[in-house]
């Protein structure tokens, strides 16, 4: 009995203390609170809303408080399943979508529905289809903005009882049914065609606008050489004339002071006289008819004649215009015929 009474005396301390050592480090995890930052946790006490924690340390009453929810505040998304829709025309489309929302008020989000995930994604679904049901399939495609901005202020309005804030709604996929798939193909394909053909023809009609353009420009180019090269031709002919007038004129002039000075006059009529001969020489060979002359001895007379027409040209140059007779003289050579 002394044993026993002695072993029980020893341990039941050890029991209460180890006891005591449990209730404490349980009131310190019931009253002691670490929240995350970003996390907001709400407190009932009693099993009535107490107050909501944000982020840091806290203490709390054990055994009386309770943290009964948790929030994050950060901005999540959510995955709308995907839906059938009917447009405006009666086609039926198959829509999914993502949601991001964030929660602004715990308490609200706490106590104000029971689980605000599905309440958004089923209202964001029942908005689209509603939205859908407005317009026509063709302005799917196009208004994806207008239809999320839609949903985005539906549920918005929605939501505040909440404690939420829907930030922003992105379609996803937009799914029509195959037979309208293969309908938009060829009406997508027949538009590139069109395209196509469009940007051919306007390439071609560059093309020969630049080829009429550059024949325009060749054939302006050869008439302004060609115009040049007559310039140049005229010019040159005129010059050529120039040249060979004042050549003729110098070479007449050199000749009449050669007839003037000592001795000219001979040389004239023996060159008078060798012209005659030669040319009376040619008149046979002209033809069969033979004309000769009447005084055909006097080579010598017809000599002097010349000469002497060629002196009353000379004298006639210096005399007043009009004062030259008009009877040839007495040494005029016979006529030919």
């Amino acid at each position: 009995m002394n044993a026993t009474t002695l072993l029980a005396e020893t341990l039941f301390p050890t029991i209460i203390g180890i006891a005591f050592v449990l209730i404490a480090v349980i009131a310190v995890i019931k009253t002691a609170r670490v929240v995350p930052q970003r996390s907001a946790h709400v407190v009932e006490r009693l099993g009535k809303y107490h107050k909501t924690l944000e982020a840091g340390f806290h203490i709390l009453v054990p055994f009386i408080d309770r943290v009964a929810y948790k929030h994050s505040l950060k901005e999540v998304a959510i995955d709308v399943p995907s839906q059938m829709c009917i447009t405006k025309d009666n086609i039926a489309i198959e829509i999914d979508g993502v949601l991001y929302m964030q929660v602004l008020d715990a308490k609200a989000a706490s106590y104000g529905i029971e689980n605000y995930y599905f309440a958004a994604s089923q209202l964001a679904q029942t908005t689209l289809r509603s939205e859908i049901g407005k317009i026509e399939l063709d302005r799917t495609f196009e208004e994806r903005d207008a239809i999320n901005n839609s949903v985005i202020i539906a549920l918005d309005k929605a939501s505040e009882p909440w404690g939420l804030k829907i930030t922003r709604y992105e379609i996803a996929n937009i799914k029509p049914p195959q037979s309208v798939q293969d309908a938009l193909e060829k009406q997508m394909r027949a538009e590139r065609e069109r395209r196509a053909q469009i940007a051919l023809s306007e390439g071609q009609r560059e093309a020969q606008i630049n080829v009429a353009e550059g024949e325009k420009q060749d054939a302006i180019k050869v008439s302004e050489a060609k115009k040049l090269s007559q310039i140049n031709e005229a010019e040159g002919k005129a010059r050529e004339i120039e040249l060979l007038a004042t050549a003729t004129a110098d070479g007449i002039r050199r000749i009449a002071e050669a007839i003037e000075a000592p001795g000219g006059q001979a040389a004239v009529n023996l060159r008078i006289a060798e012209q005659y001969v030669k040319e009376f020489g040619n008149l046979a060979k002209e033809g069969n008819t033979l004309i000769v002359p009447q005084n055909l001895s006097d080579i010598g007379g017809t000599v002097a004649s010349l000469a002497k027409i060629l002196q009353g040209t000379g004298a006639a140059s210096d005399e007043p215009a009009g004062s030259a007779s008009r009877n040839p003289g007495p040494g005029m050579p016979p006529p030919l015929g």
